[in-house]
């Protein structure tokens, strides 16, 4: 097939692209399909041209945001559905729900899926006490992706710093707040690929052992992104050494989050497992990241795939939900 591969650009540079385009690029071709590359930053006009001009078999979205908005990729999906592409992930609606970490918690207690209970703590309005929420709480905004905002003053442990906290999102992130209570447990993230009959990948954990005594053991900005920091060097992904039984909870507990959010094609959930057994599901990524060496990517070649047939599984998914018959494979 003739593949356009779709991402978002952090300039008007057209090669200010994450590295894993180029790892999907050259999955691609091994499968023997067509594979271009679409940069796009926040030109709309670029973006309809540029489909137009090309007029792919696949779209393969890889897009998380359009220019400086956070939210674009709910945006870009509708105008590829405008467009009558085809295209690997989620729809704008699918993609809203995710990103909605509030609704789609609501859409867990209706689907009796465990959760943190939480509030939200919007911009334009009143500030609000946290209800029954018990300390200590972790707050985080309520949209962002890739643990923006988030770092060890995350975790509040009083009404002071819970209302601090609060404001700096509103007025650094310029986002709502969710302020959800605290799972002290094991973190843990399972990998999900599939449409109607989701297969579940081996669970990932982090591994905070290397962490300064004292710091708490969360995933923030720095964790993920600064490679010198503490956070960095004191956390790491590994392989989770879990019993048969728990680890197939784990997996159910997945599977139930990715199919109640409508999850398309592949994603990860994140989950919080506490000492007494009980799994709470943290988050759900549709779409998520597929960097070579990312969690999803190391959690499906422990089951089997290598990066170039998951991403080959991944086409074909996309490619089988659509059918003949074109549309928006909802």
């Amino acid at each position: 097939m003739n593949i356009t591969i779709l991402t978002g650009l952090e300039s008007a540079d057209p090669k200010s692209y994450d590295i894993v385009v180029d790892q999907v690029a050259a999955a691609l071709r091994k499968s023997k399909h067509r594979a271009s590359i679409f940069g796009v930053h926040d030109d709309l006009r670029k973006l309809v041209t540029g489909f137009s001009r090309r007029k792919p078999d696949l779209v393969f979205n890889l897009l998380e945001s359009f220019g400086e908005d956070t939210g674009g990729d709910v945006a870009v999906a509708g105008v590829l559905d405008l467009l009558r592409l085809r295209y690997t992930g989620g729809g704008p609606g699918e993609l809203y729900l995710r990103q909605d970490k509030g609704l789609a918690k609501k859409v867990f207690a209706f689907e009796n899926i465990l959760y943190p209970h939480f509030a939200v703590f919007s911009q334009d309005a009143d500030f609000e006490m946290a209800g029954n929420l018990r300390m200590p709480l972790f707050v985080k905004p309520l949209t962002a992706d890739a643990s923006i905002g988030i770092d060890g003053e995350s975790l509040v442990r009083d009404t002071s710093s819970l209302m601090k906290r609060v404001l700096a999102i509103h007025e650094k992130v310029k986002d709502s707040a969710l302020v959800e209570e605290y799972i002290e447990g094991r973190e843990l993230y399972v990998g999900v690929l599939g449409n109607r009959e989701p297969v579940a990948f081996p669970p990932i954990e982090m591994d905070f052992s290397g962490m300064p005594e004292g710091m708490p053991h969360i995933v923030g900005s720095k964790a993920k992104w600064k490679k010198n920091s503490a956070e960095y060097k004191g956390t790491k992904s590994v392989l989770a050494d879990l019993p048969d039984e728990l680890r197939a909870r784990l997996q159910k507990a997945a599977i139930d989050a990715y199919r109640a959010l409508r999850v398309r094609d592949y994603g990860r959930v994140d989950l919080r497992l506490t000492e007494s057994g009980e799994i709470y599901v943290i988050e759900v990524n549709a779409s998520c990241y597929l960097e070579e060496n990312s969690e999803f990517a190391v959690a499906a070649q422990a089951a089997g795939i290598e990066f170039p047939e998951l991403v080959k599984r991944i086409v074909e998914l996309a490619v089988e939900r659509y059918g003949n018959g074109g549309g928006n494979g909802g």
